[in-house]
């Protein structure tokens, strides 16, 4: 597979939903990296495991996934041996829990998912990890219990923070008119009294912070300083403690940590799986039949990204290995291929498909596509050869497990010549035995494929009085353009309307020339108009009976200019015929001077029209060696 393929196909977009499904980064990363599987039993696999998760999630039931959100984070920091914090440690031992009730969800509801039950024996016991960190932290803390020391350095802080409070209650009775307030403040973590700025130094001890407006000085009481300090000790005591707690524990993460990484990719796999299943949920899609000899079968199928598809019924692979879809351009037959190719790829990395029942899908090794869009066509030339390129590529990879699906095969060219060079390409890939798929609204394709006895046409269905589009596949029709259903009912004469039929069938023209009476007054003008040209049309040089370019008409006669075969020649119109205008085939803002001119010529003349001083000394150089030869 390539990009071209996911882009043309939106198979990109299909993949982008679906990681929308997944609950975590890890799910996310492997939906990123999810491809599409030419072997029939791992796709055969996929598709069971969708099934199975898409049950469960039908029954009401749901994996108990657990602190996945933050368990990539939290490993990454074990990865790097950082000590875990308490509420870090808490999160990791509700994930490493959820491994566990994960593991027995399955095996609850192994009647119901016996493979992805398989998948959660893989899952490792951690409940000796999980006990050990439930029992040192509580709520985002390290519990008194943690340890003996923990618990006496505690005791030791409480016992000196009620001793500190009773030496500032009584400061405070003593030294009720020096106070700004009654109370006892906290500042940089140490205990205050708020004394009158007046008072300050009359206060024994340390000015520990002041107001913002100077009016209080928070102080430390000289009586209080010496059980400060004792105080400041304890909780240094707690914090080495408390951080011993915190990195046994972390340790216990990290001997386990090639364990939990097992596990942890086995839960990236359910996350994965059951993204699958909710999608297919919402795409109230069914598992196809699938299989390796290049049959599809589809039933009613929808693209799964277009609000209110029509429904799609296709069959290839079995009668016919070719199926040409004929009609006019907007009828559906891209989405009819886009459909096609995006279904199989849906299937091959194991999502179900929004078809019904019976639909089967064909895996291949190779999907290709060719499918134009509406910003391609703008520039005829260059869109055939960007085509010519791709197709190039395609045949050369294309083998018998390949499927083709061409849009518009030959167009952007002469019909005549497109058509021809579209039923050659098409029978190098049946010769290498690929499944193909083509869109046309050639005649001459169509013909090929009606009388190619492993070919079939396909016609989108047209609704004549309305004038619009069913989007509706017909296997075993053609369609026409319409042209002249639309032309009569446009109320073009019927006698012309009969003419169009005849000439489309055998191309019979009346050709005979018709003399017309000219009035006495018209007869001092009898010269009969002839087509005027413009540089770049397309003309056929009917001696030559090769084709060339217009260049310019030639004053006062009947002449043209024509750039033929590197030169320019001058012909008579009489002995040209039209192909195609300029503006038929290339873009308004484009210079037909670069037909006529070499690259270096090109870029001389676009230099001196942009004021190049360079190119200005080179012309007025070139004008001076003129005047000395002269």
């Amino acid at each position: 597979m390539n990009n071209e393929t996911f882009t043309k196909t939106q198979f990109i977009e299909i993949k982008q939903q679906l990681a929308n499904y997944a609950i975590s980064s890890f799910g996310k990363t492997l939906i990123d990296n999810l491809q599409p599987h030419s072997k029939l039993s791992v796709v055969e696999k996929r598709l069971n495991e969708t099934e199975e998760a898409k049950k469960l999630l039908d029954s009401g039931l749901h994996v108990p996934f657990m602190g996945l959100q933050s368990a990539e984070h939290i490993t990454k920091q074990l990865e790097k041996g950082f000590v875990l914090t308490p509420s870090e440690l808490l999160e990791y031992a509700d994930f490493l829990r959820s491994l566990r009730l994960i593991r027995q969800f399955f095996e609850k509801n192994q009647s119901i998912a016996p493979l992805l039950n398989r998948y959660g024996q893989g899952l490792n016991d951690f409940q000796e990890i999980e006990e050990e960190i439930y029992q040192v932290i509580r709520n985002g803390r390290v519990v008194d219990n943690a340890s003996r020391e923990l618990r006496r350095a505690r005791r030791d802080i409480a016992e000196t923070e009620d001793k500190i409070q009773e030496l500032l209650k009584k400061f405070i009775r003593q030294n009720k008119e020096k106070l700004q307030e009654a109370i006892i403040s906290k500042r940089n973590d140490i205990f205050t009294v708020p004394i009158k700025a007046a008072y300050k130094k009359q206060v024994k001890g340390t000015i520990v912070e002041l107001s913002s407006k100077g009016t209080t000085a928070y102080i430390e009481p000289s009586s209080v300083s010496r059980w400060n300090e004792q105080l400041t000790y304890h909780k240094m005591t707690e914090e080495a403690e408390v951080y011993q707690i915190l990195a046994t524990s972390t340790g216990l993460l990290a001997e386990a940590l090639p364990m939990i990484q097992q596990s942890i990719e086995i839960i990236a796999e359910f996350d994965q799986i059951f993204a699958r299943g909710k999608f297919s949920r919402e795409l109230k899609g069914l598992t196809p039949k699938i299989n390796a000899r290049g049959y599809i079968h589809l039933v009613a199928a929808t693209h799964p990204l277009i609000d209110h598809a029509v429904p799609l019924d296709l069959t290839i692979g079995k009668d016919y290995r070719g199926l040409t879809i004929t009609g006019p351009n907007a009828g559906g037959k891209t989405v009819v291929l886009k459909t096609v190719a995006l279904l199989t790829l849906m299937t091959m990395i194991g999502l179900q498909i929004p078809a019904k029942a019976g639909s089967e899908i064909a895996i291949f090794d190779q999907i290709f596509v060719d499918i134009g869009d509406a910003q391609s066509i703008e520039n005829a030339l260059s869109t055939f050869s960007g085509h010519m390129q791709n197709i190039s590529t395609i045949l050369r990879q294309a083998h018998e497990n390949s499927l083709i699906l061409l849009d518009e095969l030959g167009s952007g060219t002469e019909p005549n010549e497109g058509a021809a060079l579209a039923i050659a390409i098409m029978e190098e890939f049946y010769q290498k035995g690929s499944i193909l798929i083509t869109t046309t609204h050639y005649g001459e394709i169509k013909r090929f494929a009606e009388e190619h006895p492993d070919f079939i046409t396909a016609a989108m269905d047209f609704d004549a009085e309305r004038l619009t589009p069913k989007y509706r596949l017909l296997i075993g029709q053609t369609g026409e353009s319409n042209a002249l259903w639309i032309a009569k009912k446009m109320a073009i004469d019927d006698k012309i309307i009969e003419k169009a039929q005849n000439y489309f069938v055998d191309r019979n023209y009346q050709l005979e020339k018709k003399n017309f009476k000219v009035k006495e007054s018209d007869k001092t003008n009898t010269a009969i108009p002839t087509m005027t040209y413009y540089k770049g049309d397309k003309v056929f040089l009917l001696e030559q009976q090769q084709p060339a370019l217009i260049y310019q008409e030639i004053p006062f006669s009947e002449n043209v200019s024509v750039f033929f075969e590197d030169k320019f020649i001058e012909v008579p119109k009489r002995r040209i015929k039209l192909e195609f205008r300029a503006t038929e085939l290339y873009p308004a803002d484009y210079d037909v001077e670069n037909l006529f001119e070499d690259f270096q010529a090109r870029k001389e003349r676009r230099d001196i029209d942009r004021g190049s001083k360079k190119a200005q000394r080179k012309l007025r150089k070139a004008a001076a060696e003129r005047q000395q030869q002269n």
